[in-house]
């Protein structure tokens, strides 16, 4: 009998990481057993046989290690018996990891699969999601280093949505990132068990998170306070590029504008966007000029999320101010309470629905995908077609007054 632990390199996911497999030969059988991990090449050394350099190496090489004992142990019960072809001898080395050591250790162990499955997400903010839920698993199971995938039941995540006590949206974040999970177990033939066949997850409809154009005239042309100023006008730029997220936004530096453009890639998706400044946005850009960044954002801050937050919490607050009582207390009357940056992108598209703008045209312009490779790169058509539509939905704000 022969096994060996690779990196399977023919096909990579989207993230760049590829399946960790083990190859079994026994008896002239021959056969792969999925992992269910997912490394990039520098997180693997052939060599060893081990996961270097991983946030995770601890829990992944005993994870593997723990795999490769079982199907040991597996070939060695078989007590030479040969196996009719490598399909059989797939089962049966399945049937022991569902069945013995690995039912015990890991194949059902939950939180441990969903660690891994978390850790192999490209986007920091995508592992802080998968993170926050862990968490909330955790904190609602007395023994989570035992909870199994069969454990999760269409009981288990009633339960566990009472227990969360939250807004629906909140709850459905939590029970979507289980059922990726899942999913993720499924595709690599780690388990059978689908509790979400059953179980359905509620989804409240999101509140309206745009402005009108004369909202948004509003806001622009507002006397505000004079800290407010910088808020308001980064939000309008935001817009001005089309609801740029604001990540890309602050982490732009001058290398990004190029002929009258600003060219990045997405940090979360890694999709490649072009942008033309209109001249709206030139003027907010050399307004707020930083040193090593475009904006002076990150200059001043160390962490965007931190000015992000200050943002949003002034933006929320812009409005008349009234005194009130003895002492004269001041008092907020916002224009928009539950303003935030977010709002910048969907008004751009709700505005450049209201005037005409082609559906086509709206989601290549946000970046959203129809499906096909080709449409995710910007062809001179498309990017023509976005420009034209980005100046239309300016030149309409612009004929709207406060």
């Amino acid at each position: 009998m022969a096994t060996k632990i690779y990196l399977d390199k023919r096909s990579a996911k989207k993230d760049g990481t590829y399946p960790l497999k083990i190859s079994v030969s026994y008896k002239g059988a021959y056969t792969l057993i999925p992992t269910g991990i997912y490394l990039l090449p520098e997180h693997w050394d052939e060599t060893s046989n081990k996961v270097i350099k991983h946030i995770s190496r601890t829990s992944l090489n005993q994870l593997v290690r723990t795999r490769l004992s079982v199907i040991e142990l597996c070939l060695i019960n078989m007590q030479g018996k040969r196996p009719k072809s490598g399909k059989e001898l797939r089962t049966i080395i399945e049937r022991a990891i569902s069945g013995n050591s690995y039912d015990d250790e890991d194949k059902c162990l939950f939180c441990q699969y969903m660690e891994s499955f978390m850790n192999s997400r490209k986007a920091q903010s995508t592992k802080e999601l998968y993170a926050y839920t862990l968490g909330r698993i955790k904190a609602y199971t007395e023994n989570w280093e035992s909870l199994t995938f069969d454990d999760i039941t269409y009981k288990w995540l009633t339960s566990f949505s009472e227990y969360l006590e939250c807004k629906t949206n909140t709850v459905s974040i939590h029970l979507r990132n289980i059922r990726a999970v899942f999913n993720e177990a499924i595709k690599n033939d780690i388990i059978t068990c689908y509790p979400f066949k059953k179980f359905k997850i509620e989804q409240e409809a999101t509140p309206k998170r745009s402005l009108l154009p004369e909202q948004l005239a509003m806001l622009r042309d507002y006397e505000c306070e004079e800290h407010q100023k910088k808020y308001r006008d980064i939000f309008m730029l935001i817009f001005y590029l089309i609801g740029i997220n604001t990540k890309d936004l602050f982490s732009l530096t001058s290398k990004n504008a190029v002929n009258g453009r600003i060219e990045y890639r997405r940090a979360k998706t890694g999709r490649w966007y072009s942008i033309k400044l209109e001249p709206e946005a030139m003027v907010l850009i050399e307004r707020y000029k930083g040193k090593n960044y475009l904006l002076s954002v990150l200059d001043e801050y160390g962490n965007y999320k931190d000015f992000q937050h200050r943002m949003n919490d002034n933006l929320s607050e812009i409005g008349p101010t009234v005194r009130k009582g003895l002492g004269g207390k001041k008092y907020r009357e916002p224009l928009f309470p539950e303003l935030t940056t977010y709002w910048a992108r969907h008004s751009w598209a709700t505005i450049a629905h209201k005037i005409g703008i082609s559906k086509d045209v709206i989601s290549m312009a946000l970046g959203h995908s129809f499906g096909c490779k080709t449409t995710d790169i910007y062809i001179d058509f498309d990017r023509d077609k976005v420009d034209e539509a980005n100046r239309k939905v300016i030149d309409y704000i612009n004929k709207c007054r406060k």
